[in-house]
């Protein structure tokens, strides 16, 4: 929050809108930020899990994560399916 102050009178903002949007733009900033480490954070889990039944557990969690972070436009869709297809093929050689 003080970033934001000292930011916001560094700016040559001369609107109300104009500082709102900066502000705005600061929170969605931050909880995609979140998001997309949760997602990254999953995926790590399904890559660190050596059981195949929990992998699986794991990986369809995961996936719902990664679908939800295209359906909000943090990550591109041919990423999200590129990251699909690896843990699938990862979690297909767990034995």
């Amino acid at each position: 929050m003080v970033l934001l102050q000292t930011f916001l009178k560094k700016t040559m903002a001369n609107h109300k809108s104009t500082l709102k949007r900066i502000r705005s733009n600061e929170a969605k900033t931050a909880r995609n930020k979140y998001q997309h480490k949760t997602a990254r954070t999953w995926i790590k889990r399904v890559r660190l899990s050596e059981d195949k039944a929990e992998a699986e557990k794991i990986m369809r969690e995961t996936f719902s994560k990664v679908d939800k972070l295209v359906k909000k436009n943090i990550i591109h869709k041919n990423k999200a399916a590129n990251l699909k297809s690896k843990l699938a093929k990862h979690v297909a050689q767990l034995g």
